[in-house]
């Protein structure tokens, strides 16, 4: 690692432990994105009509238009796939992190683990504020401040050519 890096990432230890998080993430959104691409029945639709809180008013919105609906489905599963490729080769990925935290965000906001919120899709436990997706932004920010697809990611490629 150059001086840069070891004054980022102080050993190996850590910067493995980067790439292998940086890894399931990006496994994670790839999982997902493909997951909807290949179910022709697969709609952001149920989601969006199950919202609660302060983004309700939009997701019924967004459900109700076809068109919007259709870009909404449209960015789920490819933003998703690619978010995961991103990562999992570490090519772009100091800029995927960031588009994985909103989407992930989005997610969060749209059914926030509250009191008082009730959700018609079985939940994957008993979250009260902190669930899955908040802890997965905040994930993707650790690896947005300590990126690694510079020293084992294909990013190591372009950068080793622009300094060329």
């Amino acid at each position: 690692m150059n001086s840069i890096d070891s004054s980022i990432i102080k050993d190996k230890g850590q910067l493995y432990g980067l790439v292998v998080l940086r890894v399931l993430i990006g496994w994670h959104f790839l999982y997902e994105g493909v997951s909807k691409l290949i179910n022709p029945y697969w709609s952001s639709a149920a989601y969006l009509l199950d919202s609660k809180w302060i983004f309700s008013g939009l997701a019924k919105t967004i459900v109700s238009n076809p068109t919007l609906l259709g870009i909404s489905d449209y960015v789920n599963m490819w933003g998703l796939t690619l978010v995961g490729v991103s990562l999992l080769l570490g090519i772009f990925s100091r800029y995927t992190t960031l588009i994985g935290m909103g989407f992930v965000l989005l997610y969060y906001f749209f059914a926030p683990p509250l009191l008082g919120l009730e959700y018609g899709r079985p939940g994957e436990g008993s979250y009260l504020i902190v669930n899955k997706n908040l802890i997965e932004a905040c994930a993707l920010w650790v690896l947005y401040s300590f990126p690694t697809s510079h020293i084992i990611g294909l990013d190591r490629f372009f950068n080793q050519s622009e300094s060329n």
